[in-house]
């Protein structure tokens, strides 16, 4: 057979190890994995350069497009342009602060419809799961969603309001039914407390304590138990939750969880007054905190790293008073994510296998995208030639998202993406993704 392309590495992430080799590319597919010598017949031959590792397009199932009815928060040209120059290939948009949220199927091809033709990776949808809607679920499951997302508290917009503890159980039993995934945002409204209105980031992280996301998990875990649904929580960052999911897969609850790259690099004691930049919920906590997540994604309790890339513009982030209490809570992330995670991942002996694993392996599987995460024969040729000692500032000009705010600002961060192939074809300015 003659390859549509070929890219040799001496720095190849397959079948969990690096190694050098060929990757012989027909028809958007990886047809082969070859040793370095061999002789694959390609009408176009890559070869990279020796500070170079190729890598599997990573997989980001926590996005947040917000298109339509935010786009001004950023969209799906924005978004996926960012996402292609940070060597993420698949991306899953969250269902939530867009216009409608994604609830019904209606409102599914509404949003696919805003996506049409204007995606630079290919992107996936989640559902969402709110009081109004259930009983609709599967519905949303057979227009293509690829699970469903709640909130157990209050979701900072009105169109999505939390489930309470027995309409989760509703939720989770009408997924059960065919085997559907709940995914959720974790913290337990009788615990947080309203943020003061302060330039001090310990009185905003002190609103939202640790025991606000292990309560919330303990319900999750009793309501998965209960109905034998599959979950899997989103963005962990307070470490206290690891004992809880350990103890619940031993026990045969189906749970997964995930965190993401700021809960990874950044610590409660680096944050400026009134850098309102680093606000999130749940929010970045402790260095040692930090730490004992980077443990539990090393012993395999959390399972995926990925973005929560949940953008807003300049004016809602209220850096005119720096008042944490005001700001919208969310951090953009969806270029950076690679580099950020491996600059942290290095500095502690990490490799760039694990980095894969987490990253696309893992989160892959996660939405069961069974083509996607791996470069293997039979795999799409989504690639990523990585150079993993390259070092660069962080300047906010050069992201492609549409408003270019960042905790990473000024940074010296490691790693560069020199080129990404979607379907073994180089990823450019024409958007060439596709919904899936």
């Amino acid at each position: 057979m003659v390859m549509d392309l070929v890219v040799a590495a001496r720095r190849v992430v397959t079948g969990g190890a690096v190694r050098p080799a060929r990757v012989g590319v027909a028809g958007g597919r990886i047809a082969a994995v070859a040793p370095w010598a061999a002789d694959l017949p390609a009408d176009r031959t890559v070869v990279l350069d020796d500070d170079a590792v190729l890598l599997p397009g990573l997989v980001d199932t926590h996005v947040h497009v917000n298109e339509p009815g935010r786009t001004e928060w950023e969209g799906f040209a924005t978004a996926t342009a960012a996402a292609a120059a940070g060597g993420i290939t698949t991306i899953l948009d969250m269902p939530l602060n867009s216009l409608p949220p994604t609830v019904d199927p209606a409102a599914l091809a509404v949003k696919r419809a805003a996506a049409a033709g204007r995606v630079h990776v290919d992107v996936g949808f989640w559902g969402g799961a709110v009081p109004g809607n259930l009983g609709g679920l599967t519905a949303l499951l057979d227009a293509g969603a690829y699970g469903v997302k709640c909130f157990l508290l209050d979701s900072g917009v009105p169109e999505f309001p939390p489930l309470d503890p027995d309409q989760l159980r509703t939720a989770l039993t009408e997924l059960s039914t065919v085997d559907g995934l709940l995914i959720a945002h974790c913290e337990d409204p009788a615990t947080v407390r309203p943020s003061p209105s302060s330039r001090d980031y310990a009185d905003f992280l002190a609103s939202r304590p640790p025991e606000a996301e292990t309560r919330a998990v303990a319900g999750l875990i009793a309501a998965a138990r209960e109905t034998g649904a599959r979950v899997h929580v989103v963005h962990v960052s307070a470490a206290e939750v690891l004992p809880l999911l350990r103890d619940a897969v031993a026990d045969g609850v189906r749970i997964t969880a995930e965190t993401c790259p700021h809960y990874l690099a950044l610590a409660a004691d680096q944050v400026p007054a009134g850098a309102t930049q680093f606000k999130c919920c749940p929010p970045v906590r402790a260095a040692t905190n930090r730490d004992a997540l980077w443990a539990g994604l090393a012993e395999g309790t959390l399972s995926c790293v990925v973005s929560d890339h949940s953008p807003c513009p300049a004016e809602l982030k209220r850096f005119d008073t720096g008042d944490f209490g005001a700001a919208w809570g969310g951090i953009s992330s969806l270029q950076l994510s690679l580099p950020v995670v491996w600059t942290a991942a290095v500095a502690r002996g990490l490799s760039p296998v694990d980095v894969a694993l987490w990253m696309a392996e893992r989160p892959a599987a996660l939405a069961g995208l069974r083509s996607k995460g791996s470069i293997a024969p039979g795999y799409d040729a989504d690639l990523v030639a990585f150079v993993p000692d390259e070092e660069f500032v962080v300047d906010v000009a050069a992201l492609r998202h549409r408003n270019p705010i960042s905790p990473y600002a000024g940074r010296t961060l490691r790693g560069v993406v020199r080129a990404t192939w979607l379907r073994g074809v180089p990823v450019g300015d024409r958007p060439a993704g596709r919904l899936l």
